[in-house]
């Protein structure tokens, strides 16, 4: 076997170097033929084997193609993260209607927990989204326990009994899905008048809940519109049609756990906002990791007003939506905002 040659800093092999390079890879990577085979039939050391496959990448005679299949929409997500500072997005596709979109939906939030939940996560949900009842009904037990360490709900889960048993529903099966202690709010999502509230947040029950809020690593929540879902609307946890014409004259075009924000994603403060029964702005806005799942065309004001707003920075959405929050021109300064409209931390 003759001397490699050198060209610059690079050491290219010899002819016969290239033919057993060439020989070696197309048995691994085209016949599948493992390394140990491999050395048996040309005489070599599984060692030697080893380095002719590495070397055949680092020469070329080797190269990685990555084809991107056509349900995948990897260029959307690149975009999306890069224009709203998400850690990451998922978009996936979902034909027909309202129904279909929260089937696709459902399935991609599913995929995304499965695997990103691998440790002890300290897991947030809403109580009143159905598109987070699609997750839970599609998601596979987990083969290992210890998903997630606990999972609490967001805003308050007691409503009209019927609907009641969804919110239980969606935070019992997750929790034994993953493997994780429920905790339920004890409480409406939306009570009469703030001094209600207050007098329940002063409850010890409602006290030790408040403080986990404080200490959850991972939030996943739907994103409303301004008109609420029917789910929320029957469960009693809804403004009725006075708030909601305050909330629309104030600027509100969308909510996260009954907390609405403008175009911008500038929280609203309102009379409902004292009203509403879950964790405070400020504490969720601190959970390092907030999944929002939504899409359909009536919601891609308020899926873009949640992404400026910093309400959520993983977004599971459909094409459709991906596609609008690309073409709608940028709010002036181009970042998302904090609740306070200040730069947002990283």
């Amino acid at each position: 076997m003759s001397p490699a040659s050198s060209h610059g800093n690079v050491l290219l092999p010899s002819d016969s170097q290239v033919r057993l390079m060439t020989k070696v890879a197309r048995l691994y990577h085209e016949r599948g033929v493992r390394q140990t085979e491999i050395a048996s039939m040309l005489h070599l050391s599984q060692a030697r084997v080893s380095r002719l496959l590495k070397r055949a990448t680092e020469v070329g005679i080797v190269r990685t193609v990555v084809v991107v299949a056509t349900d995948v929409h990897t260029g959307l997500e690149e975009q999306l993260e890069a224009r709203y500072g998400l850690l990451e997005a998922v978009v996936v596709d979902a034909d027909g209607d309202e129904h279909d979109v929260l089937a696709a939906l459902g399935s991609a939030g599913a995929g995304y927990l499965e695997a990103t939940l691998t440790g002890a996560e300290r897991l947030g949900i809403s109580s009143w989204s159905a598109t987070l009842l699609a997750v839970a009904d599609r998601l596979h037990p987990f083969r290992k326990p210890g998903g997630a360490d606990s999972i609490i709900q967001l805003v308050g889960g007691v409503g009209v009994a019927s609907v009641q048993a969804q919110a239980n529903r969606l935070l019992g099966q997750l929790a034994s899905v993953v493997g994780a202690s429920p905790t339920f709010v004890p409480a409406p999502g939306l009570v009469g008048s703030p001094d209600v509230r207050a007098g329940l947040l002063t409850d010890p029950a409602m006290e030790s809940i408040a403080n986990q809020w404080q200490q959850l690593t991972m939030a996943l929540v739907g994103i409303g519109s301004l008109q609420p879902s029917r789910l929320l609307e029957d469960s009693g946890n809804a403004g009725g049609p006075r708030e909601q014409q305050e909330l629309r004259e104030a600027g509100a075009v969308g909510d996260v756990c009954n907390r609405f924000f403008t175009a911008d994603g500038a929280l609203v403060r309102s009379e409902l906002d004292d009203r509403v029964v879950g964790i405070d702005p400020t504490t969720y806005r601190a959970i390092p990791r907030r999944v929002g799942l939504a899409g359909g065309r009536r919601k891609h004001e308020a899926v873009r007003a949640a992404l400026l707003g910093g309400w959520v920075n993983v977004l599971v959405t459909d094409v459709s939506t991906a596609r609008a929050l690309l073409t709608d021109p940028p709010v002036p300064g181009g970042a998302p905002s904090t609740l306070d409209g200040t730069a947002p931390t990283a």
